[in-house]
């Protein structure tokens, strides 16, 4: 029997939890799957092992597992795979597939797109937008988020767009956002992140310092949030793993 486990990556935050879930809930009630669970890498519950051997005492012989994330980066390649090795090993007759990240996707374009328009009524040919990813040392990141900008820069014809990132990652968004200084007329600031938290705090006492010493119009947009385009494309990728047979990263 199948059974489909989406994983998620968790907050401390009640709020951000039950967020999470109603997100993949809407999704899971549009797959076609006997069994399906939600579980979380860290910080809540329940955990990706508990949510497998749910999936296992429910009658499950093949696990499909989707993350959840934005994009690929250390959580994806290397921690939910251990855990599953683990798991995989503890029941050697469950076949197990491992989808993939939202990672790049033209659909992203348009959400980022409604994300500007909320709060900016027109981009002009001197302003500039900063796709503010969470970042990571994994290189993959970058590239990613790079080809994001570049989609959604090339579909709206955006005048001009930089990424960069809040921590392991170069440039850093308070680089970023300096080197904007006396070159734009406006800075639009756009955080591809999932929900708000601390990291939108510590953006928002950054945009406020830079704001006491410059006259640009700044703008600091929305969090992604679990809007229905990141349905969608979640959806794609349930699908694409539903199609699989191969274990990847493992």
């Amino acid at each position: 029997m199948k059974a489909l486990l989406l994983i998620c990556h968790g907050t401390r935050l009640r709020k951000g939890q039950k967020e999470a879930e109603e997100f993949v809930n809407q999704c899971l009630d549009s797959v076609s799957v006997p069994i399906k669970e939600v579980c979380f890498l860290e910080l809540a519950e329940p955990s990706i092992s508990q949510g497998f051997e749910t999936c296992i005492q429910k009658g499950a012989t093949s696990i499909f597992v989707v993350p959840v994330f934005l994009l690929s980066a250390n959580h994806v390649k290397i921690d939910i795979p251990k855990i599953l090795g683990h798991l995989m090993n503890q029941y050697p007759e469950t076949e197990v597939t491992f989808g993939r990240e939202l990672g790049v996707h033209d659909a992203l374009s348009h959400l980022l797109w409604e994300k500007i328009r909320n709060q900016v009524a027109l981009l002009n040919k001197n302003s500039n937008v900063l796709l503010v990813g969470r970042g990571s040392s994994d290189p993959d990141v970058k590239r990613d988020l790079t080809q994001i900008a570049s989609n959604f820069q090339h579909h709206y014809g955006i005048p001009n767009i930089q990424t960069c990132f809040l921590t392991g990652s170069s440039p850093s968004f308070e680089e970023a956002l300096w080197s904007c200084k006396d070159s734009y007329d406006q800075v639009v600031i756009v955080p591809y992140l999932l929900f708000s938290g601390l990291l939108i705090n510590g953006m928002k006492l950054t945009v406020n310092r830079y704001k006491e010493d410059t006259q640009q119009d700044v703008i600091l947009c929305e969090t992604l949030g679990y809007h229905p385009i990141l349905r969608e494309v979640l959806l794609t990728r349930i699908n694409e793993t539903l199609g699989t047979r191969e274990l990847e990263y493992l």
